[in-house]
């Protein structure tokens, strides 16, 4: 990113994991690479079996907590722990743009109190790419987690955090409740989430079947139905 921005910040970058050992190596080595400077960086783990929560507990340069089971319940757990007044929600298996720290800074400094970077998928096909071009458009039912956010913290606190009665589309609740609240800000730079799930079970099924969670929370359905409709169609 060319060019000085002369304010001094720090981010809090909140990542929530579950049996997710064999990534983590390679994600904070990612992170680390992909930052202008240094940021304090929180894991939250969900009650993993697989090894997770021993190795991060062995980690000196991080800070590790645990919740409950669900990423509503693990980011506000690390929203809690946090430290600094700007929060980043980031899922392990997305992949960064270099200098993402400095493109958050710039929205900060342009008065954008939440925003998120756009999407594409890794690897990609006809169908994922044009479902990732949805994320250039600032409209609630184009969000999503994969996307990453970042959110001033009082604003976080202002709007009660992450719904816990959500285990199913938590962050576009939580983002939902961003937009009645302020201006959402969409970075103009990509960052890159793992495509494993679409390419496994379909990559038209599971648009299909995301597309319908996000109408169905759009209009008014509750966490339970949500649930419901997921463990039918998604899981």
């Amino acid at each position: 990113m060319t060019g000085t921005l002369t304010i001094d910040f720090t981010l809090s970058i909140l990542v929530p994991v579950y049996n997710e050992k064999e990534l983590l190596p390679f994600f904070i080595e990612h992170i680390r690479q992909k930052m202008s400077k240094k940021h304090e960086l929180i894991f939250i783990d969900g009650g993993s079996n697989d090894g997770t929560w021993e190795w991060l507990k062995n980690q000196k340069t991080i800070k590790a907590f645990q919740s409950e089971k669900g990423r509503a319940k693990q980011l506000n757990k690390g929203a809690q722990e946090a430290t600094q007044n700007i929060l980043y929600f980031v899922h392990v298996d997305t992949l960064l743009p270099p200098d993402f720290d400095l493109f958050i800074l710039k929205a900060i400094t342009n008065k954008a109190h939440a925003g998120s970077f756009q999407l594409q998928f890794t690897p990609s096909n006809f169908w994922l790419n044009i479902a990732a071009r949805g994320s250039h458009w600032n409209h609630l039912l184009c969000r999503g987690g994969d996307q990453t956010l970042f959110i001033t913290k009082p604003l976080f606190k202002e709007i009660g955090g992450f719904d816990e009665k959500y285990t199913v589309c938590e962050d576009i609740n939580f983002i939902k409740k961003i937009y009645r609240k302020t201006k959402f800000y969409i970075i103009p730079y990509d960052v890159h989430t793992s495509a494993r799930r679409f390419l496994n079970n379909g990559t038209l099924r599971l648009l299909f079947h995301f597309g319908i969670l996000h109408f169905l929370h759009w209009i008014g359905a509750g966490p339970k139905f949500l649930k419901r409709y997921y463990l039918l169609n998604v899981s």
